[in-house]
């Protein structure tokens, strides 16, 4: 979720937009979108590794480092096609009103403009640092004995 309010940040800050209450309900709202979008690629992800641990078992072996990663590239895999659909009916939806120029689009440009820089970090967020750091986290426990 950080990364993802890092990128409302910098998109607030190329078009000098100010802190206001519709900046902050952008930010809301970018927030439960990338909270949301994140659990899924951990529930895709932890799928993915059950299966995985499932069939190494059956194989009569315990789960490796190898199959966890391969679990991992599998999860994020599933999970490409997903995310960019929600990526871009959102972006669809929302540089319309952020380039608007009608009546009330001062107000309602500045809450699509968190919303539109936060989703693309966000992006890179759920795609490529979540499975990695949960790679890591699986891995360290796979090394302990915990997994």
């Amino acid at each position: 979720m950080p990364f993802a309010l890092v990128g409302g940040v910098w998109l607030m800050w190329g078009l000098d937009y100010h802190l206001s209450v519709a900046v902050a309900v952008g930010f809301i709202a970018l927030a439960g979108v990338a909270a949301e979008t994140g659990v899924v690629m951990l529930i895709y992800l932890d799928h993915a590794w059950q299966a995985v641990k499932e069939s190494c078992r059956a194989a009569g072996r315990e789960p490796g480092v190898a199959d966890l990663y391969a679990a991992v590239m599998e999860g994020a895999v599933e999970r490409v096609r997903p995310k960019m659909m929600t990526v871009v009916a959102i972006m669809a939806g929302l540089l319309p009103i952020l380039w608007g120029t009608g009546t009330g689009s001062e107000v309602m440009s500045r809450i699509a403009a968190p919303m539109v820089g936060g989703m693309i970090s966000s992006t890179v967020l759920t795609l490529a640092v979540i499975p990695a750091i949960y790679a890591l986290v699986k891995e360290g426990r796979l090394r302990r004995g915990i997994e």
